[in-house]
């Protein structure tokens, strides 16, 4: 099979590695830089199992900026461009997805488009009704930093729209994955992508669930690491995803979660706009705990919401930095992966010791043990030193 994916994000460079082990591969992005890192063997992106595969594995994989090659002759065409969340229509920005199903009929693409990004519900029925009868969507369920294992060893698999096409869809991810014996399920579109958006707004509302535990415990004095413990002891609750932190972030719940919500609006709800809610409140009160402390300087120890990224798109630092900035309080910043000595207006710091040294409070949405020598001005929720 000849498979074209558009976007080198996680979603996108992970499949393309995946598949390219028994498939040839062309992936198409619009930034240069990531094309040539790609061709390189390099990932743009930090995953660990990503750079070894791409280090040692023999895979047809191709990297280009050429949107007609990698179309040429394609059997798939898999769409893994950036959706944004809007404020402004309350909807994910799709016009990336559009754009490339646009060229891909501009040039006569005969084979099997599947949206891999993240869209309301109802898009791709909408996309079919509009003249393309060749669209399915395929929801993704990787976590940053993991998603070549994540495609290795998949939960599950979903795929809605024409069956058929679904059922090939299926067993090339089948064929290239690691794991025997995964979960298949096929649906309509539609179906498939309320799954997605439902899956992660639960994943936040759990996040939620136990940030708000932790603020309980805060401030009645109790210990948060024993009431979750005997909390999960319930295996119908599990140990899963229950350390508290700063508030859920990253590139799929804040905008998974509002999505969602507006796909609301005239349905009754109080959960869905709870958990959103919940989630300003959190970050609300961890402000209001920092306050006071009554710091001079606020050192941010890492913008990531978790290890193993170099992702920090919508992380709930973020809010944090800006409701302290406007109580007047210093902010300064460590963060390895930035180059330069300012970032959105606040100091960065690239030396550790003197960032250490200048701080009064250390941030750190998680633990690390190269905080141990100053452990007492680290501030963190992280009571469990996992993700």
């Amino acid at each position: 099979m000849k498979i074209a994916v558009f976007g080198t994000g996680y979603v996108g460079l992970s499949l393309s590695v995946l598949l390219a082990q028994k498939n040839e591969v062309v992936a198409v992005d619009v930034l240069e830089k990531k094309v040539e890192l790609i061709n390189k063997k390099i990932s743009p992106i930090v995953d660990a199992k990503l750079q070894s595969f791409l280090s040692n594995k023999k895979l047809n994989l191709l990297a280009t900026l050429d949107a007609e090659l990698a179309l040429k002759d394609a059997d798939f065409l898999i769409i893994a461009t950036p959706t944004n969340y809007d404020p402004q229509t309350n909807n994910f920005d799709t016009s990336s997805v559009e754009q490339v199903i646009s060229l891909a009929s501009n040039l006569e693409f005969k084979g099997t488009i599947v949206i891999k990004s993240t869209v309301p519900v109802g898009f791709t029925n909408k996309i079919n009704t509009e003249g393309y009868s060749n669209v399915i969507f395929s929801p993704e369920f990787l976590r940053e930093g993991f998603a070549l294992q994540d495609n290795l060893f998949p939960s599950r698999i979903v795929v809605g729209g024409n069956r058929v096409a679904s059922e090939k869809f299926a067993k090339l991810l089948l064929d290239a994955a690691e794991k025997k014996n995964v979960p298949c399920l096929f649906t309509g579109p539609t179906e498939a992508e309320a799954i997605k958006l439902f899956s992660n707004t639960y994943l936040a509302m759990r996040v939620s669930f136990f940030n708000e535990l932790d603020t309980f415990a805060l401030t009645e004095n109790l210990n948060t690491k024993k009431i979750i413990e005997g909390v999960c002891l319930d295996p119908r609750i599990g140990g899963d995803y229950c350390n508290p932190s700063f508030g859920y972030g990253g590139y799929c719940l804040p905008k998974d979660t509002k999505q969602l919500l507006s796909n609301y609006q005239k349905i009754p709800q109080e959960l869905i706009g709870a958990t959103v809610g919940s989630n300003r409140v959190r970050k609300e009160f961890i402000t209001q705990q920092v306050i006071n402390l009554n710091p001079q300087v606020v050192g941010i120890f890492r913008l990531v919401m978790k290890r193993n990224s170099d992702n920090f798109r919508e992380s709930a630092i973020f809010d944090i930095i800006e409701n302290l900035s406007k109580r007047g309080i210093e902010i300064i910043i460590y963060e390895p992966t930035l180059r330069s000595t300012l970032y959105q207006g606040k100091k960065v710091l690239q030396d550790l010791s003197q960032f250490k040294k200048v701080s009064n409070v250390i941030l750190a949405n998680r633990w690390d043990h190269s905080l141990e020598d100053v452990r007492y001005k680290v501030y963190t929720r992280d009571v469990f030193y996992t993700d």
